[in-house]
């Protein structure tokens, strides 16, 4: 009933850019929490940024001043712009969500995961 469809990652080099989105589709009433985790082969998931249905953001320390998350409410839209990517942002991305659905109530929801490649 919920699908996350993600895009927009690629490989880059040091320095690069790149922009992720992922849109949400289904029989949701309200999305509460839009986010994005990573996953580096041998590592924890963790969590990279969300953004609050009314605007609040949060940045894990090591992507400060580097990435910035938005959201477009009327199009169920997260996205996650990368800036001065380096070769430790290297990832799988995966787009995450908080919504009300009408048969499930409030559910986490992940999307498929989009690979990040930073190297020169």
């Amino acid at each position: 009933q919920v699908q996350l469809v993600e895009s927009g990652g690629g490989s880059v080099q040091p320095g690069g850019s790149l922009r992720l989105s992922c849109a949400a589709s289904g029989s949701i009433f309200s999305i509460t929490v839009m986010g994005w985790y990573r996953q580096a082969p041998g590592k924890q998931r963790e969590l990279v940024a969300n953004i609050l249905s009314g605007g609040t953001r949060y940045y894990t320390d090591s992507v400060k001043g580097r990435f910035a998350i938005s959201r477009d409410n009327a199009k169920n839209t997260v996205y996650l712009q990368m800036n001065s990517l380096k070769p430790e942002d290297t990832a799988v991305y995966y787009c995450n969500i908080e919504a009300l659905v009408s048969s499930r109530g409030l559910s986490d929801y992940w999307g498929q995961g989009t690979q990040v490649t930073v190297s020169s």
